[in-house]
């Protein structure tokens, strides 16, 4: 029997009962609950319940799906003196995240253009699994530094200008990374893979903005109606995931140490203030900077590729980053908890941080607004733009959704795409796309996730995040 309630148009509340230490909530409209309920995601809502040092609710958003250990579009945060951190509640692509570029461009100017322009993308931005980049290998020395200087790195480089970095999170590195803390195999993993794509939801893809719902926010996003946008969400490829493999068993074994009885072992922690948990947020933030430096890469690849297929000079393309965020990340930020400001390891598995208006960490250009807050389709479906409002920062430690959220697994959306043809498919509805293999693209079918426009109105009426614009694809690149 289900011990969740809805409690209105936009929240579900999960008691505390059990080993549950507090509530959990599921942000979540009766529309998206009916549509099927994801029982072991919700169960994972209540597992995250029972870690030691939690503060506030467990806390899940409308895009949540079965992720291991927490669900995905999991929100936790932990006292930073008290608490855990958890490999779980970040994921093994550390720091996947969405970079959104804006040009000065219409549909129109690049219409005649758009094959030209999808096999110039392809091209130049190495896609797929295990995919490597020729002309960029790293030594201990040069990944030492991505490391510690995150996109800063990519720009030393001449990836980019250093204007990019006041609108990135954190500037495009965080703070606390000792490469010290990464193995080797993760090294050898990372070294030839930066600026590189990789396969499964990642994709580079150009977009139309096809509405405007706040037309002050978006002129301050530097958005409008016909723009021809693009959105490259990617993360830390093989070097993160290897990271979060390193430090499982390290965690599991840290866990029995402090005497954490887990109630899934796929919670594997280690208390914040232990040896443990200092190495591995020490290697997460290596990770989460080589994500940011791989997406500061990728959106000069972009560039480039706009200016040599389209033909037009750099000051016509009008090419310039409107943000960067991170989507599995854990943080040590300071939030206010009933009245009182308190220091606490934020973790956001498949969620983004999403500051309101006068936060000191939101860039200068759109402390009037909020943070841009960026919400990625995938292939057919429709990306947003909002911006971050101050019920997150009462609600969510500042966090909102980052996706639609998967419906369907990659086995059962690889059986209903069968015998289809998804890139004709997508053509017939005006969107070019270019593939490594056509098993992503079956993975990556638009019915496998939610109605994206549903998961965002979930957050808009609940107060969380405003919608500012929406985006509909014209050129996909995927893995």
């Amino acid at each position: 029997m289900a011990v969740w309630q809805q409690m209105d148009e936009s929240r579900v509340l999960i008691p505390k009962h059990g080993k549950m230490l507090v509530d959990g909530i599921v942000y979540a409209s009766p529309k998206l609950m009916a549509g099927g309920v994801d029982e072991a995601a919700m169960k994972q809502v209540m597992n995250v319940a029972t870690l030691p040092g939690i503060v506030g609710k467990s806390i899940a958003m409308p895009d949540i799906h079965w992720g291991y250990g927490f669900p995905i579009g999991g929100v936790a945060a932990f006292d930073a003196r008290d608490g855990v951190v958890s490999p779980g509640g970040v994921g093994f692509d550390i720091n996947c995240g969405v970079r959104l570029m804006a040009t000065e461009l219409t549909a129109a100017d690049i219409k005649a253009r758009m094959e030209q322009l999808a096999d110039t993308l392809f091209q130049a931005i190495p896609t797929g699994v295990g995919s490597t980049q020729r002309d960029l290998r790293l030594d201990r020395s040069m990944m030492r530094a991505v490391c510690s200087d995150g996109a800063a790195w990519a720009v030393k480089q001449g990836f980019g200008s250093r204007s990019d970095l006041h609108v990135l999170e954190d500037q495009g590195a965080i703070k606390g990374a000792d490469f010290d803390a990464v193995s080797d195999k993760a090294f050898e993993r990372g070294r030839n893979q930066l600026g590189t794509l990789g396969s499964g939801n990642h994709f580079v893809e150009v977009e139309v903005v096809d509405e405007i719902f706040d037309f002050e926010a978006a002129e301050v996003f530097g958005l409008f109606l016909g723009q021809i946008v693009v959105t490259v969400h990617t993360g830390s490829r093989g070097f993160g995931h290897q990271i979060c493999t390193d430090y499982l068993p390290v965690m599991d074994k840290a866990s029995r140490q402090a005497g954490i009885a887990l109630v899934d072992r796929q919670l594997a922690c280690a208390p914040l203030n232990s040896n443990e948990g200092r190495q591995y947020m020490a290697a997460m933030a290596c990770a989460a900077n080589y994500a940011f430096a791989n997406r500061q890469i990728i959106g000069f690849k972009v560039q480039e590729s706009f200016e040599q297929a389209l033909r037009k000079a750099p000051d016509t393309i009008g090419m310039r980053v409107v943000y960067d965020v991170a989507h599995n990340i854990a943080k040590i930020e300071n939030h206010v908890v009933n009245g009182k400001k308190r220091k606490l390891c934020v973790h956001r598995k498949g969620a983004t941080r999403a500051l309101p208006p006068g936060h000191e960490d939101v860039p200068v250009r759109y402390k009037s607004v909020g943070q841009p807050v960026l919400v990625p389709g995938d292939m057919g479906s429709p990306s947003f733009v909002l911006k971050g409002l101050p019920g997150a920062a009462d609600e969510t430690f500042a966090s909102a959704c980052h996706g639609a959220g998967r419906l369907l697994s990659r086995a059962a959306a690889m059986k209903s795409a069968k015998g289809r043809r998804i890139a004709d498919e997508l053509a017939k509805k005006g969107i070019i796309v270019r593939a490594t293999g056509r098993t992503t693209l079956a993975e990556e079918i638009p019915q496998a996730y939610k109605d994206a426009s549903e998961v965002v109105e979930v957050v808009h009426t609940a107060g969380i995040a405003a919608k500012v614009a929406k985006m509909s694809p014209l050129v996909v690149v995927k893995g």
